[in-house]
């Protein structure tokens, strides 16, 4: 399937008349009658029901409207794409770890759309995973939570997030603060499974630092599914303080005695990039970040 399959395809479902649609396209009627064919054959279903007046089949009306919205997107990538090329608009990409969302980063995300100038990207994804995009250049900053030993990424810590237990509502443990001694003597839901290294690594070896082991009764690669198969009793988890602001009735949570027990969200980025947009990004991070400090 071609664009200009789906570009002849709107123009008929406009005007369900192939001499108005052909005339449209700037092409002769057959040529028309043809491609029409041809994406139906590749589609196996019929688009068109041949009487008069001509009309949609339901398949018809369906790949009308979704091929619609698909050619509008295209529209605009390549219109922004343009303006980024011409240097009109910037364009940004953002990778973060969706424990990092509750933190500056909303904040900064808001900022950064309101700039008419700046296109921004944002993709959900582990720490690892946006070292490899870095390099390949799909972003240009990453919110993560473990560090990274690559000599062309840069990471500096730009908070340090205590830990605190996520148990079910009703746990023994409960109110807290509770130690990992204790923690330890519970199954856990760790999270993410894939890839590693990742967050679940920092809870292991923060266990380990402490000669402690713990069981893992299930790996899950989400942090809102670990939440909630500790809401249904599976095990329960270490979530960064930040997390508590999702108020659920079905769990609690528990701070820890050990202090020291935090998890770093780390910012990555290429080393020696000194883009515009990047820079500005940088600089409304630590303007934020003063401001949670304060």
């Amino acid at each position: 399937m071609e664009l200009r399959h789906l570009r002849y395809f709107q123009a008929l479902a406009e005007t369900l008349n192939f001499t108005r649609a052909a005339e449209r396209l700037h092409i002769a009627q057959p040529p028309l009658s043809r491609q029409i064919q041809q994406l139906e054959e590749e589609l196996g279903v019929a688009l068109l029901d041949r009487g008069r007046p001509l009309r949609l089949t339901e398949a018809g009306r369906f790949f009308h409207e979704h091929s619609r919205t698909l050619l509008e997107q295209l529209g605009k990538v390549c219109d922004n794409t343009r303006r980024i090329g011409s240097g009109e608009k910037a364009w940004l990409g953002i990778g973060f770890a969706p424990s990092t969302l509750y933190g500056v980063l909303p904040d900064l995300i808001r900022r950064l759309r309101s700039d008419a100038g700046l296109e921004l990207g944002l993709s959900e994804m582990t720490t690892l995973q946006q070292v490899d995009s870095l390099k390949a250049g799909r972003i240009d900053v990453g919110f993560g939570r473990i560090h990274i030993n690559d000599p062309a990424i840069q990471q500096e810590v730009l908070t340090l997030d205590p830990l605190v237990a996520a148990l079910p509502a009703g746990h023994p443990l409960l109110p807290g603060p509770v130690s990992l001694t204790d923690l330890a003597r519970e199954p856990f839901v760790l999270y993410p499974g894939n890839p590693r290294p990742s967050y679940a690594d920092h809870v292991l070896s923060l266990f380990a630092a402490y000669g402690l082991q713990i069981e893992v009764a299930q790996w899950t690669n989400e942090l809102q599914t670990a939440i909630g198969l500790v809401a249904a009793g599976i095990g329960i988890t270490l979530v960064p303080a930040s997390v508590q602001v999702l108020h659920r009735i079905d769990i609690g949570y528990a701070s820890l005695q050990e202090a020291q027990a935090t998890s770093p969200i780390i910012i990555s980025r290429r080393v020696g990039d000194a883009s515009p947009a990047l820079t500005h990004c940088l600089a409304l991070i630590e303007e934020l970040a003063e401001g949670h400090i304060g």
